[in-house]
């Protein structure tokens, strides 16, 4: 089984006394959130080699306005490229990440996906799938096509695309790299937009995505704007989150509100912040981790954090890391900002009202429905469309990352294969457990 980053701090924070105070802080009724199950789940991806090195992260949810039964779910899989599921959560296409330019090369490792509806192209308006290249630095963009012969997707990236961060293919493999994902459309211009955040860093990226002649998508680089990576408590002392060295508290979930133009940007380690997806104001922060300001020794010899005291000024409601963010629209306007607090497996809700401050509403976890659809731990991405969906989904679809597939796989030394995957849960349900 698999040791991530979060199951890591969580067994470092078990052995002191940190745990117990950050349990205590947890809101009232915490652990009486109102459960839901998934419907459907995909194959396990497998993070080894006889699997394709293949790692469940990010989906992203098509809606087939010709024909909503026959909709698609886009998803990453790392190293293992891109997968397309149908309705059913069986695949429908595959698509390998690209090979590295050169034998010591990082390889082509697919993060976060997100979707672009009517994209400029020299060819016409098309729906798109862009996706965030962490071992190459660059972003993807690709044409979303049901009725084409071989599957619905095809590659349309400009080849003469740059890298989003790095200088040269030196700094690519160090892989501080384009890693989260979010697009948006200015309504006031009809432009197109990508939002990327990078690897150990707390840089972010506005990218306009740009039609070229022969029908492919590039893109240009617009502003760039660094996240904090430290912060000032409260009884004055600076706190930055305990990391391996040379790391900086990065960012991955992000999600652009398509009505307001605003950005809400998961850093894993502090929380969640609200800016203009234009990147053009002062970010605020909506919530905090309940780790914000414990403070953090790395020990190199177990390559973890030990906690020291915390001092209580964390959040309520997220454990971290924070992640796959999320918006739930409704009609009227009003809707939910959801987001993964991956380190105790939940999902959180806020009002998406920024005029309310996106106060906090509620949150649910995803249990078990029966001993082979199991329930979904350290969850990743997430990703929700609140539209009908034929009869199997007719209130819309929430999909999620699966952390931790079971049943376990013996890796054949000992141990299980690390395996992953995609929950398919009904919105309808999560709307009446949650009362959204």
């Amino acid at each position: 089984m698999r040791t991530s980053r979060t199951a890591r701090r969580a067994a470092a924070l078990a052995s002191g006394t940190a745990l117990a105070t950050l349990l205590a802080a947890s809101p009232a009724g915490a652990a009486d959130l109102p459960t839901v199950t998934a419907t459907s789940e995909t194959a396990a991806l497998y993070d080894d080699e006889a699997g394709g090195n293949s790692d469940a992260d990010d989906p992203a949810i098509w809606r087939n306005a010709a024909d909503p039964a026959r909709s698609l779910v886009v998803a990453t899989a790392k190293e293992g490229g891109l997968r397309v599921y149908d309705l059913d959560a069986r695949l429908v296409q595959s698509l390998a990440a690209p090979k590295p330019p050169a034998e010591d090369d990082a390889p082509g490792r697919f993060n976060n996906v997100d979707l672009v509806s009517g994209q400029r192209t020299s060819t016409g308006l098309a729906d798109v799938a862009v996706v965030s290249d962490r071992g190459n630095d660059r972003l993807r963009i690709y044409r979303i096509d049901p009725s084409r012969p071989g599957g619905p997707l095809t590659d349309i990236t400009d080849p003469a695309a740059a890298p989003v961060f790095s200088a040269d293919q030196t700094e690519i493999n160090d892989q501080r790299t384009a890693y989260g994902l979010a697009t948006w459309k200015d309504k006031s211009t009809g432009r197109t937009y990508a939002l990327a955040s990078r690897r150990e860093r707390t840089r972010l990226a506005l990218l306009e995505l740009v039609p070229t002649a022969n029908g492919t998508v590039g893109y240009r680089k617009v502003r760039t704007l660094d996240l904090p990576s430290s912060f000032r408590l409260p009884n004055g002392t600076s706190w930055t989150p305990c990391l391996e060295p040379g790391e900086l508290p990065q960012i991955e979930g992000m999600v652009v509100d398509p009505a307001t133009g605003t950005l809400y940007a998961g850093q894993e380690d502090v929380g969640i912040w609200r800016l203009r997806a234009d990147l053009a104001n002062k970010p605020v922060l909506v919530d905090k981790v309940k780790e914000y300001g414990v403070p953090g020794t790395y020990d190199e010899a177990t390559e973890e954090c030990a906690p020291g005291t915390d001092p209580g000024y964390g959040g309520t409601r997220l454990s971290a890391d924070v992640e796959g963010l999320t918006i739930y629209q409704e009609r009227d306007g009003d809707g939910y900002l959801l987001a993964s607090s991956q380190g105790d497996n939940t999902f959180a809700l806020y009002d998406r009202e920024v005029s309310e401050d996106n106060e906090y509403e509620g949150g649910f976890r995803i249990g078990a429905a029966t001993d082979t659809l199991d329930s979904v731990e350290e969850s990743d991405g997430a990703a929700v469309l609140n539209a009908p969906l034929g009869t199997r989904y007719p209130r819309g679809l929430l999909v999620v990352q699966d952390g931790h597939e079971t049943p376990e796989v013996p890796d054949g030394e000992g141990g299980t294969r690390t395996a992953t995957g995609f929950k398919f849960v009904d919105l309808g349900a999560v709307v009446d457990a949650t009362g959204m």
